[in-house]
């Protein structure tokens, strides 16, 4: 901006976007300073460089509002996690399993963790069928993202919700 171009020669462009042609950088910064505005590289890489005559405030503040527009458009996703126990109760998995269908139906995703403490790892194939079971169950609000996987004491599966087209 304005002082900062190296270059010997730029290619300038004014406020309306008309051409002005190649110049020497002073000049361009004389003739942005009658205008009162600045003179900003647009295209350092191009041969000459491209600079246009602009207010660099207001192009600051039009760039800070299109990436605000943006990100207002896009979903955050959010992973919800529901713990399980290879000794959980009926009612109570049921009850963590209606909780994952609604963070389903709510566009979350969840992970379902079924945690093994002191030697209930042994019998590891009681939580392999709760899971099995819970995917037959929440197949209807969602899809298996992460198919169940051992990791460490924790056997782990993440849902994600299904696409609504």
């Amino acid at each position: 901006m304005n002082e900062r171009i190296r270059a010997r020669e730029i290619r300038v462009i004014d406020d309306a976007g008309t051409q002005l042609g190649v110049m020497a950088p002073f000049e361009a910064i004389k003739i942005a300073r009658t205008q009162s505005l600045d003179l900003v590289e647009i295209s350092p890489t191009a041969v000459p460089p491209v600079c246009k005559i602009m207010d660099y405030g207001k192009y600051i503040y039009q760039q800070n509002k299109r990436a605000h527009e943006a990100r207002k458009n896009q979903k955050v996703i959010v992973v919800k996690e529901v713990k399980f126990s290879p000794n959980t109760d009926d009612h109570d998995y049921a009850f963590k399993r209606n909780h994952i269908i609604q963070f389903l139906k709510d566009g979350d995703k969840v992970k379902a963790v079924v945690f093994y403490r002191g030697r209930e790892i042994s019998h590891s194939e009681i939580g392999h069928r709760m899971m099995k079971k819970l995917i037959e169950e929440v197949g209807d609000a969602g899809i298996v993202e992460y198919q169940p996987r051992m990791e460490g004491r924790s056997l782990i599966a993440i849902f994600a919700p299904k696409k609504t087209s």
